[in-house]
């Protein structure tokens, strides 16, 4: 989606600062070009104006959380196959079910590790792009 194909936008939306600036480090020194929201509605407007290829995607933010923001990003044709990492500080039991029937992509509890974030998010990009030239075969 984004206009950068050797370097894949990676949109980060998380309230915490502090998250946010690890999760940029990680994937920037990763080689993926990033943008960053502090909640719901940013998200949403970062969404729609730079058309990212993946979305870090944090579930308790203030206002729009990121249950809200998945709903109306899935509402929109254009991001209905888009990958959507869900970031979770709460990894309980059942977790995992409701947001994968949620409509996200995968998930990650927080803290996640450096090399366990690249490798799920190279993982899901790669899924994505396999995924898309399925999708144009079969137009």
């Amino acid at each position: 989606m984004s206009t950068s194909p050797e370097k894949p936008l990676i949109l980060i939306a998380d309230d915490r600062p502090s998250s946010r600036e690890l999760l940029r480090l990680v994937l920037e020194h990763a080689g993926y070009a990033v943008i960053e929201a502090e909640d719901g509605e940013e998200a949403l407007d970062r969404a729609r104006d730079g058309n990212p290829d993946l979305i870090l995607l944090d579930l308790q933010m203030p206002g729009l959380d990121g249950y809200g923001v998945l709903a109306a990003l899935r509402g929109e044709a254009r991001f209905r196959n888009l990958p959507v990492l869900a970031l979770t500080a709460s990894a309980m039991r059942g977790d995992r079910e409701r947001i994968m029937d949620a409509g996200f992509t995968d998930y990650l509890a927080k803290p996640a590790g450096p090399e366990v974030l690249r490798e799920t998010v190279a993982r899901m990009l790669r899924e994505s792009a396999a995924q898309s030239l399925e999708r144009e075969e079969t137009a």
